[in-house]
């Protein structure tokens, strides 16, 4: 069977752990706020703030991720514990729990965009560098995401994803080398150095785990 034709993106959908390491399935669970105002699809990028709660990372060229969002539950008032593709906003209950893959080896197979939600490509050469993420809104049909990355790539450290593979199924007819999905994984925080008496070390982006200063 064919592979299936990219028409849309989808967001990030974990498919194994750098260095061949297998994706046995395994989250972990983190609290969501009650009565969070903004929704957190499948496929969304997370991240902790300071007080430990899950939030969606809105981030696009540069962005503290604590990893990709798998769906929830929660305890729902008139139908027990309820299990969700997504976190609607708004949503008040003392127990939700939002299931994140966190592992910072992670690596993930997501669709590239030239703008918003068209499909583009990138080259063979992309492999190695870094690029950004582009924000947009999810299903609430679905209750999946529509993250992408950007067709755009260089070599910015403050770029949060790193291009490790193209897909070679999605190699577009009559554009050899061109693909519309990509593996990528995170990259690590970066620093800038201010010179002064002392000098100053700035810790930034990156995976929340890596970062040396915490959230």
């Amino acid at each position: 069977m064919a592979y299936p034709s990219v028409s849309a993106p989808y967001g990030l959908r974990p498919i194994n752990l750098i260095g061949g390491q297998v994706f046995a399935g395994s989250t972990r669970s983190i609290p969501i706020g009650s009565s969070n105002d903004t929704s957190i699809f499948y496929g969304d990028v997370v991240k902790l703030d300071s007080s430990g709660l899950l939030q969606k990372d809105v981030g696009t060229d540069t962005a503290t991720p604590v990893g990709v969002f798998l769906g929830c539950s929660y305890t729902d008032p008139q139908y027990g514990l309820t299990f969700r593709q997504y976190y609607a906003a708004d949503t008040v209950a003392s127990d939700i729990v939002g299931y994140v893959l966190d592992d910072p080896d992670a690596l993930f197979k997501v669709a590239v965009v030239s703008a918003t939600t068209t499909i583009g490509y990138v080259n063979r050469t992309a492999v190695g560098n870094n690029t950004v993420l582009v924000q947009n809104s999810g299903s609430t049909i679905t209750g999946n995401s529509a993250v992408a990355v950007d067709d755009n790539t260089g070599t910015t450290i403050s770029f949060p994803i790193r291009i490790v593979d193209v897909v070679p199924e999605t190699a577009i007819a009559g554009y050899p080398g061109s693909y519309t999905e990509v593996i990528v994984k995170w990259n690590a925080p970066y620093f800038t150095l201010a010179e002064g008496t002392p000098n100053t070390i700035t810790w930034a982006g990156g995976h929340q785990y890596i970062n040396p200063l915490g959230v």
